[in-house]
């Protein structure tokens, strides 16, 4: 095998030469990220002929050498591992050595073959049936521990960071004040006249307020409300725990003795399970104020209206819409800050996460709507 040099526009050199049925491949100079760059090609060719059983690799001449040198190295590592042919390591710096030596002895990374990463149906299924199981016990965990520290804030309310609970309240109540009112006023105000435009054909317009207060304080207040923090308050609370993970803020708090949950989750829940109810009963009054203006507009006076509401709303019905949206707040703060804790790296984590938290926090509220619904039918409510 001939002999060949190359010089770099540093002082970086390699020379290949064979010796005993083996090659050497003598390095000399700085191997930093210019002098390794302008030597990787000479090397990487040498080491990829054949016609060689070991592979010496002389640093004897090596002035200097960082990461990039030492990526050379593992590099000719895989090349030797894939001949099945040895490699040796000489006249290494001392300084050099302890680099070197903290991933010598690290398993190489194998390359991922794409005809065996396909799955069978029934390891898919097997696959996607374990992630399920996976996330039922976190969240299981999450409901535990959740309701533990609630009930210890219940006990100690000086452990709550009462600050930022009420931080939180004017997040989900104050600043979402807005949006509930209005989409209240307008749901009131649609389902009123739709309603009556049906019943007019039959002189039952007057019965436009019965369903209107029912359909409300029983069902569409707290559902909707809940629906809507879940999109607005929900995804804002995985954003922010989702954040602090990938900044590696949640190791650090774990770190100080800290508790994630106590210091960033409880406040949270709190703030939620308060304002939730609250923002119900607004959504609920401002539907009423649009049914009011469709029933005004067909000649009704208010004093018909509301005695109509009220005389068919009874107390039963208002709390047991009360208890929705309280069991409704803890499923939408508790997804929002458990999806921002099960964030992972990347670039699209927390986007991923927030998107998981809406969805989930969506259907876990229809399912819990669903499960007051025959318990409401049973109980006789």
């Amino acid at each position: 095998m001939a002999t060949s040099n190359k010089r770099s526009p540093t002082d970086a050199r390699v020379t290949v030469s064979p010796r005993d049925g083996g090659l050497v491949l003598a390095l000399s100079g700085r191997l930093d990220a210019a002098g390794t760059t302008a030597v990787w090609a000479e090397a990487v060719k040498g080491a990829s002929g054949s016609g060689f059983s070991r592979l010496t690799a002389d640093c004897g001449g090596v002035t200097y050498m960082d990461g990039s040198g030492v990526a050379l190295l593992l590099k000719l590592k895989e090349l030797c591992a894939e001949k099945k042919a040895a490699i040796e390591l000489t006249n290494l710096r001392e300084e050099d050595s302890r680099l070197v030596d903290l991933t010598w002895d690290t398993a190489l990374p194998k390359q991922r073959d794409s005809e065996r990463e396909r799955r069978g149906l029934a390891e898919a299924v097997g696959a996607a049936g374990g992630e399920l199981w996976h996330n039922v016990r976190e969240m299981i965990a999450f409901v535990g521990e959740s309701f533990s520290l609630l009930g210890r804030a219940a006990v100690h309310p000086g452990m709550v960071r009462w600050k930022d609970v009420v931080l939180a309240c004017i997040n989900v109540g104050v600043e979402s004040m807005f949006i509930i009112v209005l989409i209240g006023f307008l749901m009131g105000l649609i389902m009123s006249f739709q309603s009556a435009i049906s019943l007019q054909r039959f002189g039952g317009e007057i019965f436009v307020p019965n369903m209107l207060g029912l359909v409300m304080f029983r069902e569409m207040g707290p559902l909707v409300t809940s629906i809507l923090l879940a999109a607005r308050s929900g995804s804002a609370f995985a954003a922010e725990i989702g954040t602090m993970k990938i900044n590696e803020e949640l190791d650090a708090l774990t770190t100080m003795g800290l508790s994630p949950m106590r210091f960033l989750v409880v406040p949270k829940l709190l703030a939620t399970m308060a304002m939730v109810p609250l923002m119900t009963m607004f959504f609920n009054l401002a539907s009423l104020v649009g049914g009011a203006l469709v029933m005004l507009s067909m000649g009704y006076p208010l004093v018909t209206f509301t005695s109509r509401v009220f005389a068919n709303v009874s107390a039963t019905d208002f709390w047991g819409g009360m208890a929705k949206g309280l069991v409704f707040s803890f499923l939408v703060a508790g997804v929002g800050c458990l999806r921002g804790m099960q964030t992972r790296s990347g670039a699209s984590a927390v986007g991923l996460s927030t998107t998981s938290a809406v969805v989930s926090g969506i259907i876990l509220i229809a399912f819990a709507d669903g499960l007051f619904a025959v318990a409401y039918y049973y109980l006789g409510i």
